[in-house]
This record gives C-alpha cells, sequence and structure tokens, in this order.
C-alpha cells in the first residue's frame, strides 16, 4: 500500500496519520495497556490486561473511526492497596501488536526517553510505523516517575533537566530518522560515530508525536517538537491555555500545535445512575495509593489544605483527568464544551473498558455527529 522512494525503503504514505484528519474533536481510548486504566480504585470491573481484551478494545475503537490508542508507560506500579497500574504491557511491542491487527486508527506507544537508546528506540518507531502503514505516534516522557528512574540505576535528573535530555533525545531521533548518510553526533547527553538507520519512517519527517508536559520547560518542549500537547485541566482554564501554548509555538518556534485532553467517561441510561457509579469508585479507591502519586508529584496536604481530598478524588477518578459524567446527551455536552474551549481531541478510559466502549459508540457517537463535533 506504499510508493517505494529508492534503495534505503524510504516510502511515502497514501494515507496521513488519522490524527491530522478533519474531525473537529478527535477521540481515542488512553490507558488501556495498564491495570485500572484511569481508575485505583477496589469497585468491581470486568476489565483486565488481557491480550484478548486488548484486541477488542483496539478493534471496537477502530471500527467506530476514533483517532488514536495512547497507552501509559510504567516499569513499576504506584504501591497502595491496588498497585495501581502495576500488571501493564510494553508500549512498543504493545503498539507493534495493535497495529498489525487494526486498519485506520492511530497507534502510539508511550516512551520514557531515560530508558530507551535513541538508536534503538528510531528503529523500533520506524519498525511499527512501516507495520501499522503510517499511522504510528509516540508520546514522549521525560520520566517524572523516581521509582522507576531509580530501577533502571539512574539517578533522576532535575525537572528542568529532563526536558534537556529529552530535546537531544529528540534531534538525535530526527536525525536517524531523515539523514541518508551516516552522520556522527555530538550533543551534551548523546554521542555517535557513524551512526545511521534504514529503512525511514513512513511518515514524513517522523512518526506523529505527543507529550503531556504543561510546566514551563514542558510547553516550551510541546511547543518546539509535537504535533499534540495532552493536558487535563479544568474546561474554564482551557482557553487561554490553548492560547498561550498555540502563541508560543508560532512565535518562537514558527509552527502549529494542537492541545487534546484525557479524561474519564462514566456514561448511563439516567444521570441519577451515573453519578452512583462515579461515587462508586470513588467510595472504594485506593486512598494510600492516591497519597503516593500525591507524595511523588509534591501536591502535599500543608500547601494543599482541604484541597487534598480533592485532588486525590480525581487520581482514583481519572488519574487527574476530568470525569464526564451523565446521560449519552450530558456526556456529548461535555465533549462539546472541551471543543468549544479549544481541545481538538480527548482521549479517555472507562471503568470496564470493552463493555462500555460499545455502548459509547452506539450511544454517544451519534450524538457527536449530530452536533457537528464529528462527522
Amino acid at each position: 500500500m506504499h510508493l517505494e522512494d529508492g534503495l534505503l525503503g524510504h516510502t511515502k504514505p497514501l494515507t496521513a496519520n488519522p490524527v491530522f484528519n478533519d474531525q473537529k474533536l478527535k477521540l481515542g481510548i488512553f490507558s488501556s495497556n495498564c491495570s485500572g486504566g484511569v481508575i485505583m480504585s477496589h469497585e468491581p470491573t470486568d476489565f483486565r490486561v488481557t491480550w484478548d481484551q486488548q484486541l477488542e478494545i483496539a478493534r471496537t475503537a477502530d471500527e467506530l473511526g476514533m483517532e488514536a490508542m495512547v497507552p501509559v508507560g510504567r516499569w513499576t506500579g504506584f504501591g497502595g492497596e491496588t498497585n495501581f497500574n502495576g500488571v501493564c504491557f510494553e508500549t512498543y511491542t504493545w503498539a507493534a501488536g495493535l497495529a498489525q491487527a487494526t486498519e485506520n486508527i492511530g497507534i502510539f506507544t508511550t516512551t520514557h526517553v531515560p530508558t530507551v537508546h535513541p538508536i534503538v528506540a528510531a528503529k523500533m518507531a520506524t519498525t511499527i510505523d512501516h507495520i501499522s502503514g503510517g499511522r504510528f505516534g509516540m508520546n514522549l516522557v521525560m520520566g517524572w516517575f523516581t521509582p522507576e528512574m531509580e530501577m533502571f540505576g539512574r539517578k533522576q535528573l532535575e525537572h528542568d533537566e529532563r526536558y534537556a535530555y529529552g530535546q537531544d533525545w529528540l534531534e538525535f531521533a530526527m536525525k536517524l530518522w531523515n539523514e541518508e548518510e551516516g552522520f556522527d553526533y555530538d550533543g551534551p547527553y548523546f554521542q555517535s560515530t557513524g551512526a545511521h538507520a534504514y529503512p525511514k519512517p513512513v511518515q514524513d519527517d517522523r512518526p506523529a508525536l505527543l507529550n503531556a508536559g504543561a510546566s514551563p520547560a514542558g510547553q516550551d518542549f510541546s511547543a518546539r517538537n509535537v504535533d499534540i500537547n495532552l493536558i487535563a485541566l479544568p474546561t474554564e482554564e482551557v482557553p487561554g491555555y490553548v492560547k498561550g501554548i498555540k502563541q508560543l509555538a508560532n512565535d518562537e518556534y514558527e509552527r502549529n500545535i494542537d492541545v487534546w485532553t484525557y479524561c474519564l467517561v462514566i456514561c448511563r441510561e439516567t444521570e441519577k445512575e451515573a453519578r452512583a457509579a462515579q461515587q462508586a469508585i470513588i467510595g472504594k479507591g485506593d486512598w494510600p495509593g492516591a497519597q503516593i502519586i500525591m507524595d511523588v508529584l509534591g501536591i502535599q496536604s500543608q500547601s494543599f489544605g482541604t484541597q487534598i481530598t480533592q485532588f486525590q478524588e480525581r487520581f482514583i477518578a481519572g488519574w487527574g483527568g476530568p470525569n464526564l459524567v451523565g446521560t449519552p446527551e450530558q456526556v456529548c455536552e461535555q465533549f462539546s464544551e472541551l471543543s468549544d474551549a479549544g481541545m481538538a481531541g480527548a482521549v479517555f478510559g472507562f471503568h470496564d473498558y470493552a463493555r462500555e466502549l460499545k455502548e459509547f459508540g452506539a450511544e454517544v457517537m451519534p450524538l457527536m455527529r449530530k452536533h457537528g463535533l464529528r462527522h
């Protein structure tokens, strides 16, 4: 399905990565590769991290015309009572498997840049891009969870230096994806003699890139390098944030960027049922696990006072992202509010991914088409 372009195997796609299509609000599935998904709770669910369920979820999302499958990269769980995310599939091999098993949806890896060398990452990314026919993307993570970095025997870098490291990592990978001849690389963190990589990615000049940095350093990295900045903010704060990062990308780097969000969808026949389902998740929440995340992120009760319970609830139900709760009509309206605020896309999870995704496709997506969010 591709046009060969020379002996080095550089191919040009016949269709672009779906994350660049003309849907008003792009949609995707988030964190289905990790136990708990986006929920830290004892509330019973049939969701399990098995390959059969991964295939079912990805193929359903593909059939529904969604744009992206975005995993969470995890090497260790968060402890607590449920060891949230402790059972998880590695995301390059996960992406390769799902790329082969789907036809149209974009498939991402989530890569902690300190844990994989650019030469290895660039080669794996190119391989998956070819498997998918140009549907591959990379969520670049700088390695914020210190226990994971220590598992690799690495000293955790200071926050802003992680982005400097990531910039060097990406610039090296970009040369591997684009230089037709061998080259020497001499960066602040990576050095190489006679570096080269063939074939080149299907996508020109690289796979689609995503980053979730929201700090000043993270926003600058996103504005400089990636296609999508992934954030979770209250809806009222979204317009200012989107305007700011788009202006930064345009003014400083002469490029465009889109902003997506991630969230938890709890859709039921009635609002009362949806609210009850949300409260059941929170009521049986893994509060010790949520406290561990608060500690790692530096969100302490001494700093936020009575708000600490609210912050913990946001991680128990939604991994810090907004909850879209209600009837199909109400959930559609909440997606519309995100779109009106400036969000170009949303990736999301469910309490029971396989079952609720099918219900979402049958009940919510027709309403999104009716209201002009999808076509």
